[in-house]
């Protein structure tokens, strides 16, 4: 019997503004409407992966505040039986992002209180009790406690994976997009510890110092490859998994896949916000049920497909049967090709 999947670290209240278009600077937008909705790799994960499967435990570890925002996470949450909310505390103030969506082109700007994050640590899991076939854990980047220096593992949150993976649970990790150098010095001490890395072409980019596009904007994609060899020989013991708009490149230390993204008329498009935690999600859900890396791949790639079909981040993630179907009948993107 699988002991299912534990989801650890960034957990928000995510408010979307749907705007006209968004201005430059000292200019004037209209807010044609508001969505609230549950954000963070936490909740994120958590409800994809109970939507594609109900019958996966499901394990939620992070910290909310005792205010509307956090009970608000909660009763979400809560909603999905196979979701146990037991491991998340409370204290402080709920992390909040507000989300700008452009309705011109449907891109999102996001402007993030971080709220109790910075207060989660390495104490904060309780290993005793966690009995998990995998643990994914995230943002780097966005868990200040976990990003502080360790003198033997190089990051507190090298640390905690490396506790884990001594425990006999997988890890898996994930890292927020931000516009800074701290990538090379912050994700490669938890590469060593960590069985799955999946993340997207930037932050990949940015952890090994390669270009993934071209002044077009153009994926390039040998640099892509490249950097996902370089993120496994920086010690990821078996998938490494770099998506984009255009698709995902994995390796699993044998063979380099590709799969194109599903090929979505924009008039379906709804939301583009956590479309990256619901591709992990399904992969997450591949690995955890022995798949080969390709067909967990293809797996994301639909439950991501999946979420752009409504406003928030999980209202539009389909079951597993319904995501099979939807990679199988859906038109793929050119960019990538398929290996």
């Amino acid at each position: 019997m699988q002991n299912g999947i534990a989801f650890a670290g960034t957990i928000a209240f995510d408010e979307v503004f749907h705007i006209d278009s968004y201005p430059k600077s000292s200019q004037l937008a209209t807010i044609k409407r508001i969505k609230r909705s549950t954000g963070g790799l936490v909740t994120n994960c958590a409800i994809a992966l109970a939507k594609i499967d109900p019958s996966i435990p499901v394990k939620t570890i992070a910290l909310v505040g005792d205010d509307d925002k956090g009970k608000f996470i909660l009763e979400q949450l809560n909603k999905y039986p196979n979701i146990d909310t037991s491991g998340i505390k409370i204290v402080g103030e709920t992390p909040f992002t507000n989300v700008y969506q452009s309705e011109e082109d449907k891109s999102r700007t996001f402007f993030t209180f971080r709220g109790n994050s910075g207060l989660f640590n390495e104490e904060t899991i309780d290993f005793t009790n966690l009995n998990v076939d995998i643990l994914h854990i995230g943002y780097i980047l966005l868990l200040d406690r976990l990003d502080q220096e360790d003198a033997e593992y190089g990051t507190k949150m090298a640390k905690l994976l490396k506790k884990a993976q001594d425990t006999g649970i997988k890890t898996s990790i994930d890292v927020v997009s931000e516009n800074s150098d701290r990538y090379k010095k912050l994700v490669p001490p938890s590469l060593k510890f960590a069985n799955y890395c999946i993340i997207n072409e930037i932050e990949a980019g940015k952890t090994v110092g390669f270009e993934v596009r071209d002044s077009d904007g153009a994926l390039i994609i040998e640099n892509i490859e490249r950097a996902t060899y370089a993120l496994k020989n920086l010690g990821v013991k078996e998938w490494v998994i770099i998506h984009a708009p255009e698709g995902s490149i994995g390796f699993d230390g044998r063979k380099m896949y590709k799969v194109p993204s599903l090929k979505i008329e924009s008039k379906f498009i709804k939301g583009t916000v956590g479309a990256g935690d619901a591709f992990a999600a399904g992969v997450l859900y591949g690995a955890l049920n022995n798949f080969q890396l390709k067909e967990a791949m293809e797996l994301g790639t639909a439950s991501a497909a999946s979420s752009l079909f409504e406003e928030d981040s999980t209202s539009g993630i389909k079951p597993f049967e319904e995501l099979k179907k939807l990679y199988k009948e859906t038109p793929k993107r050119k960019e990538l090709g398929e290996s």
